[in-house]
Order: structure tokens, then C-alpha cells, then sequence
């Protein structure tokens, strides 16, 4: 059966655009969608809870990122990262869900992450969320308030296999895209990618057979999408993060696991990549490590596509491998059904979808 979506209409610039997420961090950033979505005909944005003031403003804003998009040919993203406890971007409206090692505490079985999931899985689906980072399958081995913690789902990889993938299929089966994170392991290191490169001093072996493992039992349960964490590992990475290491992606994401879904970058801005590779320079080399899509934030050196354009250009950043890229892009598109159609506002779903939030934190809390 063809593809509803034909990679041969498609420029080169149209082909980098799709392999890039927008973060809308800033007032700034909604200001220039129209630049961002219409001249660079970008892949996908990711929402943060700073655009939005209530759930209002969020429909607003999601319908007004896909009037924008209308006009190209291809649908777009529309991207969060919606996990619950400490990492929450929804409006303040709506009620929290428990972080997932509490969710996991209370839990006899699955029940408790399974709900969560259909949950959050409903609540994006409903304001037109397409695309969710997580579940975290990272290992939790520091305390609560580490840059994982409570964010984890158990100190066991069997455990943290287990829920993780209820929670992903959970999100599947709600017509949103589940990214896992943060491969090879973000509970492998006491530091936190956000500010500095965290390394990973644990031998290949222990990482494999621990930290590994739960992303290995997500690809073999159909995973779609991994983002790879801005992680060190010095004997296969040497001085480079995961996130920009060709060698990394290649033998251990598509060769060793034979993943061929989507790979995606933590946030390029991040501070511990930023300040060691400089802000345009990290991106570049993302593109050039063989990630299929890049997210960075917005701000006024979005010019830097133009740089990725010429490197394509020149086939310094190897056309073929573009192709390849932008195909698991649209496959997955198609597969949910992506579309620029506008969403409804409900002023009844508020109240629903928080009634079923408080019987889940009245169980876990």
C-alpha cells in the first residue's frame, strides 16, 4: 500500500525541516511561529507550560501552530513532555498525576501505571498533544529529588521494563506517540544533562545487562521513537555525549538492538551541551551523528538550518541518510494519523478528566 505521504515532493529544506522539533520556551518564540513553521517547515514543537496560562490559551495555541502548518505539506508535531510529579506541563487546571516511582509504590500489579497512562494519554489526545517524551525508562539509584529520582519507575530494570511499557502502550493505544528516554541511561550518573555532561562510569557489560535493558524490552514491544540522552560513556563515546556520537547511534541503537524507529536528541540547549560545543555547533553535529530529529530551543540563531541546509548541500551531511530520516518521520506520521485539523475546546473535560486524576492520587498520595 503506497504512503500517503510522497518524500519525493519534498525539498531538501523541506526534508532538514521535518527533522526538527522547536521548543517554544518563550513569549519571544510564539511570536515568530509564523517564521518558524511557514520558513523552515519544521517537523514538530514542543510546549512547555510557560506558553500557555490555562487550558484556553492551550487549544489556542495547538490550533494555531496547525493553522499555521495547513499551508505545508506535511502535518505536524505537536510535542510535550507530560509525565506527572515534578515534570508537569499542563495547564493549571487540571489536577497532577503521582510521579511514576509513587505511582509504582501503590501499584499490586500494573493497575496504577496503566491508568496513569490512559490518563495522560486521553488528557493529550484531547487538546492535541501528538507526541509525548516519556515514559522515563531510566534505573533509579539516587534519591528522589536526583535529576531522575522520583521520576523512575524502580531500582529493578525488570521492573522499570515492565511498567515502562505499560505506560508506553498505554499512550500508543491513545493515538500519542511514546518517546522513551533517556538512552543508555541517565540513572547510570549522579550529575544531570541540563547543566553539565554527565559521565557514565560503569563498564559496557553493567550497562548493557542493567541500564540498557529496559529500552532493549521497549524496542522489542514496538517502541517508536528513543531519545538519546546528552550521557558520556567514556570507552565507547570517548569525549562525546551519546547524543552526537555517530559511532554510539549506529552500533548500539540501530546495529546491536536493530531499531529502525525514530531517534530523537534530548534539547540541544541544554546547558552542559551548549556550553561545551556552543549552541549552533552542537546542532550540527546532532544532525551529523545520524539522530533523525533534533530539538532545540528556539531563540535568534534559528538561522543555524541554513547552515544544516548547506552542509546537506555539499552532501557534507549525506543526502541518503536525510532520506532515511525524513521516511521514518513520515511512516510515523502516517501511522497516527497526524493532522492539521483543529481542535474543540470542551469546557466539561476539565472536570472529567480530573475527577479520574484524584481516584489516582487518592490511591497513591
Amino acid at each position: 500500500m503506497p504512503m500517503k505521504y510522497d518524500i519525493k515532493e519534498l525539498s531538501l529544506e523541506e526534508k532538514i525541516g521535518q527533522m526538527m522539533i522547536i521548543g517554544l520556551n518563550t513569549e519571544d518564540s510564539i511570536e515568530h511561529l509564523d517564521e518558524i513553521i511557514n520558513t523552515y517547515k519544521i517537523g514538530g514543537v514542543l510546549l512547555y507550560k510557560k506558553n500557555y496560562k490555562n487550558y484556553q490559551e492551550m487549544v489556542n495555541l495547538v490550533n494555531k501552530i496547525k493553522e499555521l502548518n495547513h499551508k505545508n505539506k506535511i502535518p505536524i508535531f505537536i510535542s510535550i513532555d507530560q509525565e506527572g510529579g515534578r515534570v508537569n506541563r499542563m495547564p493549571k487546571e487540571f489536577k497532577n498525576l503521582p510521579a511514576a516511582s509513587k505511582l509504582v509504590e501503590k501499584s499490586i500489579d500494573k493497575d496504577m501505571v496503566k491508568i496513569a497512562g490512559e490518563i495522560t494519554g486521553t488528557m493529550l489526545h484531547k487538546v492535541g498533544v501528538n507526541m509525548n517524551f516519556a515514559p522515563v525508562l531510566d534505573i533509579k539509584r539516587f534519591k528522589d529529588n536526583h535529576a531522575i529520582g522520583d521520576r523512575a519507575y524502580s531500582e529493578n530494570p525488570k521492573e522499570v521494563s515492565k511498567y515502562g511499557i505499560e505506560y508506553m502502550k498505554a499512550l500508543q493505544e491513545h493515538k500519542v506517540i511514546s518517546i522513551i528516554k533517556h538512552f543508555p541511561g541517565h540513572g547510570a550518573t549522579k550529575e544531570d544533562s541540563h547543566f553539565i555532561l554527565p559521565k557514565i562510569v560503569y563498564d559496557i557489560e553493567k550497562l548493557e545487562s542493567e541500564d540498557m535493558q529496559p529500552f532493549k524490552t521497549a524496542i522489542e514491544n514496538k517502541a517508536d521513537g528513543i531519545l538519546i540522552g546528552h550521557l558520556r560513556i567514556p570507552k565507547i563515546t570517548g569525549k562525546l555525549p551519546a547524543s552526537i556520537s555517530k559511532k554510539f547511534i549506529t552500533k548500539y541503537v540501530r546495529k546491536k538492538y536493530r531499531y529502525n524507529g525514530l531517534i530523537i536528541t534530548d534539547d540541544m540547549r541544554m546547558k552542559g551541551i551548549r556550553l561545551r560545543y556552543g549552541k549552533n555547533r552542537a546542532i550540527q553535529k546532532a544532525f551529523l551523528a545520524c539522530n533523525d530529529m533534533i530539538i532545540f530551543k528556539y531563540d535568534e540563531n534559528i538561522r543555524v538550518i541554513q547552515k544544516i541546509i548547506d552542509l546537506a548541500k555539499q552532501n557534507i551531511l549525506e543526502q541518503k541518510r536525510i532520506h532515511k530520516s525524513v521516511m521514518r518521520i513520515l511512516k510515523l506520521k502516517e501511522k497516527y494519523q497526524i493532522n492539521d485539523e483543529p481542535i474543540n475546546f470542551d469546557e466539561d473535560f476539565i472536570e472529567m478528566i480530573n475527577k479520574d486524576i484524584e481516584k489516582v492520587r487518592k490511591e497513591v498520595l
